[in-house]
C-alpha cells in the first residue's frame, strides 16, 4: 500500500499494511478470523472474543452502522478489528451512529485496507497466532517485542475477566429456574431463554456448586466464553459436583467445560471455527443446520480422535456413564455436541441463539426446556 498508516504484524514476522482507524494506539492478542457477512458489532461485543483481534473476511464492514440493539454485552471485548474496506455510514434504517465513530468511542484499535484474503489464507495454513495492529510510528522491532510479551491463548483463563462480580436475575413468572455459570454469556442467549418463560440467574464463574444450587434451580446452564477450557479446572470441578444432581446444558465454552467435567479432553483447533455459515448435522434428526460459531478449542472423540468419520451417534464412556455424539461438524468432522445418557445433560459446540447468524438451531432452546420438564 502506497500510503499505509499502519500494519498488522504476526508473531511469525508476516506483515500486512493498511490504514489505521478507530482509536489511537496499538493492540495485541491472538489474531483470528470470522466468516460472517454481517454481525460485526455483535462479534466485537461477544465476550468469547476477549483477548483476540478479529479479521473480518467479508470485504465491506460498517455498511449498516452501529446501534444499541446490536450489543451482545455491555462493552467491546475484542481488542481490535482488521478489515478490507471499512466505512462509517450512519444512514441505514437501524443505524444510530457510524461504525468507525463507534469503534473510536469504544477505544478499539482498527485497521482498514488490509489484504484480508491473504491474511486469512496465511492463518489457515500457519494457524491462529499472536499478532497486533500498529501505527507506522511503532517500529516493527518494537511491535515484535510487544507481541512476544503477549501470552498465547492456550493456557489462558479469560473467563474471570468477562464474568460478572455478582448475581443478576432475568425473567419472571413461574417458568423453570435456570442457574447460569456466566463465563461470558451473550445477551441473546439470555433473551432466548427468557422469551420461553425461563427465569435466569447469572452467577460469577467463581461460584461454588453450593452457591449455584442454593435456590434449587431446575437446571444449570454453562455459557459461552473466551480462553482455554483446560485452564478452568476450578469451574470444571464445580460442574462435576453438579452433574447428576441437576440437568446440565452447555454451549460453546460450556460444551467444553461439561466434556472435561465428565472426564473427556479438549484440544486447540488450528484456526478455530468463527462465523455464521458452518454446517452441522444433528444426528437425532438427520437435519443439516447452518450454524453460528465462535471457538478455538474442541472436544476429542472416543479414543482420543480429533475427528469423527461417520454420521452416527458414537459413544464415550465417561465418569458419569455413557455419552453419545449428538452433532458433528461437516467442515472438519469435529465434535459439535453430545448427550449424556445416564444422567440428564447435553451440549452443543456452536451458538444456537443466532446473535448474529442463522436461526436454524433456535429449536435447541425448546429442546433444552423440554428435557428440563422431563427430568
Amino acid at each position: 500500500m502506497a500510503h499505509a498508516t499502519g500494519y498488522v504484524l504476526l508473531e511469525d514476522g508476516t506483515r500486512f499494511d493498511g490504514e489505521v482507524c478507530g482509536a489511537e494506539g496499538h493492540a495485541v492478542g491472538e489474531v483470528v478470523f470470522t466468516t460472517g457477512m454481517s454481525g460485526y458489532q455483535e462479534s466485537m461485543t461477544d465476550p468469547s472474543f476477549a483477548g483476540q483481534l478479529i479479521t473480518f473476511t467479508y470485504p465491506h464492514i460498517g455498511n449498516y452502522g452501529a446501534s444499541a440493539r446490536s450489543m451482545e454485552s455491555g462493552r467491546v471485548w475484542a481488542r481490535g478489528a482488521i478489515m478490507r474496506e471499512a466505512c462509517n455510514r450512519d444512514d441505514a434504517p437501524t443505524a444510530e451512529r457510524g461504525w468507525l465513530d463507534w469503534l473510536s468511542d469504544c477505544g478499539v484499535r482498527a485497521i482498514s485496507g488490509v489484504d484480508t484474503r491473504a491474511l486469512v489464507m496465511h492463518i489457515r495454513e500457519a494457524g491462529a497466532m499472536r499478532g497486533g495492529v500498529f501505527p507506522v510510528s511503532v517500529a516493527q522491532a518494537q511491535a515484535r517485542e510487544l507481541i512476544e510479551a503477549e501470552p498465547p491463548m492456550a493456557g489462558q483463563d479469560l473467563a474471570a475477566l468477562v464474568s460478572p462480580s455478582e448475581v443478576s436475575r432475568h425473567g419472571s413468572g413461574d417458568g423453570p429456574q435456570i442457574a447460569v455459570i456466566d463465563t461470558g454469556i451473550k445477551a441473546s442467549m439470555v433473551r432466548e431463554l427468557v422469551a420461553r418463560g425461563a427465569r435466569v440467574s447469572l452467577h460469577p464463574c467463581a461460584s461454588s456448586a453450593e452457591q449455584l444450587l442454593a435456590e434449587d434451580p431446575d437446571a444449570v446452564f454453562l455459557a459461552n466464553g473466551p480462553g482455554d477450557p483446560a485452564a478452568l479446572s476450578h469451574i470444571v470441578e464445580t460442574v462435576r459436583a453438579i452433574v447428576g444432581r441437576k440437568p446440565v446444558w452447555g454451549i460453546c465454552l460450556g460444551h467444553q467445560l461439561l466434556c472435561r467435567a465428565v472426564g473427556l479432553e479438549t484440544f486447540k483447533l488450528p484456526f478455530g471455527h468463527r462465523g455464521a455459515n458452518h454446517p452441522v448435522r444433528d444426528l437425532q434428526t438427520g437435519r443439516v443446520e447452518i450454524t453460528s460459531q465462535n471457538h478455538g478449542f474442541a472436544a476429542l472423540g472416543p479414543g482420543g480422535e480429533r475427528t469423527i468419520a461417520a454420521d452416527e451417534p458414537v459413544r464415550w464412556e465417561t465418569d458419569f456413564g455413557a455419552a453419545a455424539l449428538s452433532h458433528v461438524n461437516l467442515y472438519d468432522r469435529t465434535v459439535e455436541g453430545l448427550e449424556l445418557l445416564d444422567v440428564p445433560g447435553g451440549t452443543v459446540q456452536y451458538h444456537p441463539e443466532a446473535g448474529p447468524g442463522p436461526h436454524d438451531s433456535l429449536y435447541l432452546f425448546d429442546r433444552f426446556l423440554e428435557r428440563i420438564a422431563a427430568a
